[in-house]
């Protein structure tokens, strides 16, 4: 199986090839080749003993679409996008890389011809939905984006969902909750700080909160998010008929209980190391997300996620941090209880 990987030098990207690679396939699929583009070229996955070509792609370049797909992966995972906030603060970029680049890719493939029509797993974003909201959003309903990323990634799906619809490729759009805890430097994501306020304590520095602890998010581990994306590249889509997008499980959570669970893996040294400065600017952008979802076609689909808060603090101390906390200033210097850890 050979599979191609846009955005293959970000986190996610980084975290499912390594996944791929370590499992050696796909669902049940052997793993033979893998073509890894980014707009910096990712670096081979150690231990792979297939074909590999990384490539530095600007998908937005007419042209570069075409050579990302010379030797005809049978499964794209698109992950290459700028994140919310650089989209809100950028109009033109974010249209051109999430717009643009996208709608380059579909065309390339689309014009192949030949009977190729290739698994296409594209990633949108809990970004596609608008308010009002009721408590519990169900999976119909309306998408009405109150930013310029959530409508790039609107507009995304649609196109997917038009070239399913033709035939041209059998697409599946997965709408990923908010994304924590996030290892590695913050990013100019709007929702950053829902990570940056466990994991930076979480090693003893400081973190930044602007937002009020009533804040709520649906969220997902990165653990979660490869989960899902492993899975809807090789799912059958049947059930899903003309109706390619999705909505992922996840944990609606209150930023004051992502501290609370903060406090009992890392105690009350973790919780003086977040730091409140409030940003009208980011409180805008993520009072315009919905906080609970009822995704009943991905549960049906077997897509799946944590059960609890704590559980996502757990997977991202044993993935990032060895099963240790509070090792920089301020933290606890101990280790989660091995009992507790979920496998």
């Amino acid at each position: 199986m050979h599979i191609l990987v846009t955005g293959a030098a970000g986190m996610i990207g980084r975290k499912l090839v390594n996944r791929m690679v370590a499992e050696g396939a796909i669902g049940t699929h052997p793993l033979t080749a893998l073509t890894l583009t980014d707009i910096v070229a990712p670096l081979p996955p150690a231990g792979f003993t297939g074909r590999v070509v990384t490539r530095e792609a600007d998908l937005s370049v007419p042209g570069e679409a075409e050579h990302c797909l010379a030797g005809r992966p049978d499964i794209i995972v698109h992950l290459a996008a700028i994140v919310s906030g650089e989209a809100e603060a950028d109009l033109e970029k974010g249209y051109r890389v999430n717009l643009d680049g996208t709608r380059l890719l579909f065309d390339a493939i689309r014009r192949i011809g030949d009977g190729y029509k290739p698994r296409v797993v594209f990633t949108s974003s809990v970004a596609a939905y608008g308010p009002p909201f009721p408590a519990l959003v169900p999976d119909d309903f309306r998408t009405t984006p109150t930013t310029s990323y959530g409508a790039q990634k609107v507009m995304g799906e649609a196109l997917l969902s038009d070239y399913s619809r033709r035939g041209l490729m059998d697409g599946i759009a997965i709408r990923l909750p908010t994304i924590c805890i996030r290892p590695g430097k913050p990013n100019k994501a709007a929702s950053g700080f829902f990570s940056g306020i466990l994991r930076e304590p979480l090693i003893g520095q400081e973190a930044i909160l602007p937002v009020g602890e009533e804040v709520r998010c649906w969220v997902a581990s990165p653990r979660a998010a490869v989960g899902f994306l492993m899975h809807a590249a090789t799912a059958d889509l049947a059930p899903l008929g003309a109706r390619r997008a999705l909505m992922m499980p996840g944990l609606s959570v209150a930023v004051g209980e992502q501290i609370a669970a903060l406090r009992r893996a890392a105690g009350e040294n973790a919780v003086k190391l977040i730091r409140r400065e409030p940003n009208p600017t980011i409180a805008a952008i993520v009072s315009g997300w919905a906080v609970a979802f009822d995704p009943q076609r991905a549960l049906a689909l077997g897509f799946r996620a944590e059960s609890s808060f704590d559980e996502i603090v757990r997977v991202h101390v044993e993935d990032e941090l060895g099963g240790n906390v509070g090792q920089g200033r301020g933290g606890q210097g101990s280790a989660l209880d091995p009992l507790k850890a979920e496998p």
